[in-house]
């Protein structure tokens, strides 16, 4: 067979002409463009309702977290700019003037009117709607009668959760909460209160708060807060004390005086120490036997000058150099401080006694710096009172830690007379009876041996009874001691 005539399968087929390589954007478009004869394949897709429904489903889940987010985030921007929060905590002296307010607050505001003409439609719709006090909470206080007895009383203050309160036409939102589950040092919760208003009203805040100081001022007007130390900090003891008349301590005749004279003076002076740098204070030593007035004197002065007393004593449990400096340090303002019994940094610490307590922790080195450190406070007035005025050391009373040593003795028979004034000037308005006791007293050697305590007891005992008193003159106790005496140092 003649292998020319015998053709090969490979030669015989028809070799394709070579095209060139699709672009990305041809090769998509012929994607696109390529289907069954039905359209295209994204038109195939949207055709099928598997497709659109899974694709609609998704496209509203994330229209709405991304709606939902605008939403919160545009809520948030709007309440930035429109409103305006205010908090105050538990431990900010205005906290429990702000609770007071809003319970004097509903009572006066959401108190029934009988009538539309009394105050007006509008104002009148508006209390009808302004929201009510659904979260109370209870406060109890015992209260010490004169008669010795003790009065309860409570009142109703807005407990924990939210409130809505209408301040001149301003509506308030409050939120009282407790923060955890901590408690303070005094055993106190840590506690706020957030008031929340528009912008446009935050100068209401101001008038608010005001408002609420006016009223806890006007509780204690005409009183005497008495502060004693707690733990680490100052806090009042009890309710605030009726102030005492200035004249109910009889010193001996010109002694009162000259101490509210050299007191009101300091006062006065603060301009002058600061100019020359010296220390703003100033320190009133007080010794005398029990029963002078001693104590009793610095409540009325503090009385007199309308300040409030901070009272200490040196031999607390528990007080040490470091406590004694941190409580001067942070005095209420407006405050006297009283410290009683001066000579207990210097007793015997090694007595101890049935409880095994050593004595008090104040050094003597402690209470100096205390006084007159380096870290003492300014602008502070400190009484000291002592019984044993020898136990104390040269280097206490000097002048810078203490100004003015003023010696309270038995009462001489100016101070008697003066007694006998106070308590029966009405039932003895020629004085006869007067010079009948003074001269009883006279004979019992009474003038100086004899303490003011005594003689008001007596006087206590026979109250409105002239003859009464007169003939118990010979029942007083009489003790020697030294005529009242003041020496004074100035800066």
């Amino acid at each position: 067979m003649d292998d020319s005539n015998v053709s090969s399968p490979i030669a015989q087929r028809p070799v394709a002409p070579q095209q060139p390589p699709l672009s990305k954007q041809d090769a998509l478009n012929q994607f696109t463009a390529s289907g069954g004869g039905e359209g295209s394949l994204f038109s195939q897709l949207f055709n099928n309702p598997f497709f659109t429904a899974g694709f609609g489903l998704a496209g509203l889940g994330a229209a709405l977290r991304y709606g939902s987010q605008g939403l919160r985030a545009g809520a948030s921007m709007l309440r930035h700019r429109m409103l305006v929060d205010l908090e105050i905590t538990r431990h900010d002296e205005s906290y429990n003037w702000v609770l007071n307010w809003m319970t004097a607050h509903y009572q006066n505001q959401l108190a029934p009117t009988s009538a539309r003409t009394q105050v007006g439609t509008l104002e009148y719709l508006m209390r009808k709607f302004t929201p009510g006090l659904h979260h109370l909470q209870i406060k109890t206080e015992n209260v010490r009668m004169p008669s010795g007895s003790e009065h309860t009383t409570f009142s109703l203050v807005p407990g924990h959760g939210r409130h809505i309160i209408r301040y001149k036409n301003a509506f308030f939102a409050v939120n009282r909460e407790r923060t955890g589950k901590s408690f303070s040092a005094d055993g106190q919760p840590f506690e706020t209160v957030t008031l929340t208003t528009l912008y446009y009203y935050r100068h209401l805040f101001e008038d608010l708060f005001s408002e609420a100081h006016r009223m806890a001022a006007r509780d204690t007007e005409g009183k005497t807060i008495v502060y004693t130390s707690q733990t680490m900090s100052w806090q009042p003891s009890g309710q605030p004390k009726r102030q005492r008349p200035y004249d109910s301590v009889v010193l001996e005749e010109g002694l009162a005086e000259r101490i509210l004279d050299d007191v009101q003076e300091f006062l006065d002076a603060r301009t002058w120490y600061l100019d020359r740098g010296i220390p703003y204070r100033r320190g009133y030593l007080l010794y005398g036997p029990p029963g002078t007035g001693k104590t009793s004197f610095v409540q009325a002065l503090a009385g007199k000058l309308d300040f409030s007393i901070a009272m200490l004593s040196l031999s607390q449990r528990g007080l040490t150099d470091d406590l004694l400096n941190h409580l001067l340090l942070n005095v209420p303002p407006r405050t006297i401080v009283l410290l009683e019994d001066a000579d207990a940094a210097f007793s015997n610490r090694r007595q101890r006694d049935e409880d095994g307590y050593t004595g008090a922790n104040v050094t003597y080195s402690g209470l100096l710096n205390a006084l007159d450190g380096v870290a003492s406070a300014e602008e502070r007035i400190i009484f000291m009172t002592t019984n044993h005025i020898d136990r104390l050391d040269d280097a206490l009373v000097r002048p810078g830690r203490v100004d003015m040593t003023v010696q309270l003795g038995n009462a001489t028979e100016w101070q008697i007379g003066r007694l006998w004034d106070r308590f029966y000037a009405e039932q003895d308005p020629s004085g006869e009876g007067k010079r009948r006791f003074l001269e009883r007293a006279r004979n019992a050697n009474l003038a100086g041996n004899v303490s003011t305590a005594a003689l008001q007891g007596l006087f206590l005992y026979n109250k409105g009874d002239v003859e009464g008193a007169i003939k118990m003159v010979d029942q007083l106790q009489q003790a020697k001691a030294g005529q009242p005496q003041v020496s004074t140092s100035r800066q």
